[in-house]
């Protein structure tokens, strides 16, 4: 039968793939991947040798219709990103819908994501929280803010490097200058770190940083009551 395997890989340490999913990948008729060079270089490791087509945000309208016609010809397509889970801040978001409107069989492996051990590190509450991937570049982007800002649950932002001294000025500016703020880049990386302060003491932290690299999870501490 059919199916529209969702495979996380890992975000950093290759040593937390899961013994399913290179299975999965192994079993698949072939594999959709965010960028096959990245994608290339994990396959090989694991000695995967599978047909691999690139579906990324770019092209994921147009090749959507051909992505249904396989899967309705009875082929088995496994979905990857370049790092953690499809469809959290990456492509598979419109596959899955279309897949679940045409009565296609979806399913999700567990797997590796980056705001969950951000969440943990951050030592701030866990049982309640307010995942918003990237913040809007521009239009909207002060509205959500402010929103944020009044939120009582603990907040998950992700965040580019070159963008990131930006958003933590503007933490700054909308949620104050004392609110709680914990900083998690790189992680499973070589160079991981958490860095845990109010939002005045990252911005002087950060400044005093050489250029920043990698992957930035930011966690805020939601309003008090």
């Amino acid at each position: 039968m059919s199916k529209l395997y969702i495979v996380p890989t890992p975000i950093g340490n290759l040593g937390d793939m899961t013994f399913r999913a290179i299975e999965i990948l192994k079993q698949a008729d072939f594999i959709l991947a965010e960028d096959t060079r990245t994608s290339g270089n994990l396959l090989r490791h694991f000695s995967i040798s599978k047909p691999m087509f690139a579906h990324h945000k770019f092209n994921e309208h147009k090749s959507l219709k051909s992505i249904i016609d396989k899967l309705a010809a009875g082929q088995t397509i496994a979905l990857i990103s370049d790092a953690g889970t499809p469809s959290v801040s990456d492509p598979g978001f419109l596959l899955i819908r279309e897949c679940i409107a045409s009565d296609i069989e979806v399913e999700c492996l567990p797997g590796a994501t980056a705001l969950i051990p951000a969440l943990v590190n951050s030592g701030f509450p866990s049982d309640r929280f307010c995942f918003e991937g990237f913040l809007p570049p521009k239009k909207g982007r002060q509205t959500r803010l402010s929103e944020l800002a009044a939120e009582r649950r603990t907040v998950i932002l992700y965040e580019s490097p070159h963008k990131f001294l930006k958003t933590l000025h503007d933490i700054q500016s909308y949620f104050g200058e004392d609110r709680r703020v914990s900083v998690s880049r790189e992680l499973s990386k070589l160079h991981e770190e958490t860095i845990r302060g109010t939002a005045r003491e990252q911005i002087e932290h950060w400044n005093n940083r050489p250029a920043i690299k990698g992957e930035i999870v930011i966690v805020i501490k939601g309003k008090d009551e």
